[in-house]
């Protein structure tokens, strides 16, 4: 088998994986927002929660929506010959919704676990002894949006192999090399 064979072998298997995990992050996404934005639970004594009342939440709404709509846009063009040859415009995208991806995670991981241990420093409660079914259904949200997020870390590493497999390492002049070796 040639050297060129293998690369490409590999080219075509990376290929095939970005556009696996860009058409497998969609459903995710699309069922994180659904579970999110639907729910709600009314409390006779405080009354009703949604996720409206929690920027957090809106957040990570945001941030998949955008995501989901990237994943199918880019899984779209990936049979588009004039956008693949746009390694750079893919490879900075990835990079700034994994990135965004992270965030929303992070948001909704420290609204859940002030939800669920309140802040007795600050006086916050435990909400999730009142909303727990609130707080259930935002927990499957975050599983299925964690789900997304290890999607698009792996996307970002494709991305950036596939942009940065054109260059070759470093030169380094024979003098110089000598001389960092003594």
């Amino acid at each position: 088998m040639k050297m060129g064979s293998i690369f490409l072998d590999v080219s075509n298997g990376l290929k095939a994986l970005d556009l696996s995990l860009r058409l497998f992050v969609i459903p995710f996404n699309v069922a994180s927002i659904w579970i999110t934005v639907s729910n709600h639970q009314d409390n006779t004594v405080y009354g009703n929660l949604e996720f409206n009342n929690f920027i957090g939440l809106k957040y990570m709404v945001c941030i998949s929506a955008i995501s989901a709509g990237y994943a199918l846009f880019a899984a779209v063009s990936s049979y588009l010959k004039c956008l693949l040859t746009k390694a750079w415009l893919f490879f900075l995208t990835d990079q700034v919704l994994a990135y965004l991806m992270v965030t929303s995670l992070a948001a909704t991981s420290e609204f859940l676990y002030l939800a669920y241990n309140g802040d007795k420093v600050v006086s916050w409660s435990q909400a999730c002894d009142t909303y727990g079914k609130f707080c259930s259904r935002l927990r499957i949200a975050l599983v299925l949006h964690i789900i997304a997020v290890c999607c698009f870390l792996a996307l970002s590493v494709i991305s950036a192999y596939r942009v940065f497999r054109r260059f070759g390492p470093p030169f380094v002049p024979s003098e110089v090399a000598e001389h960092a070796r003594t």
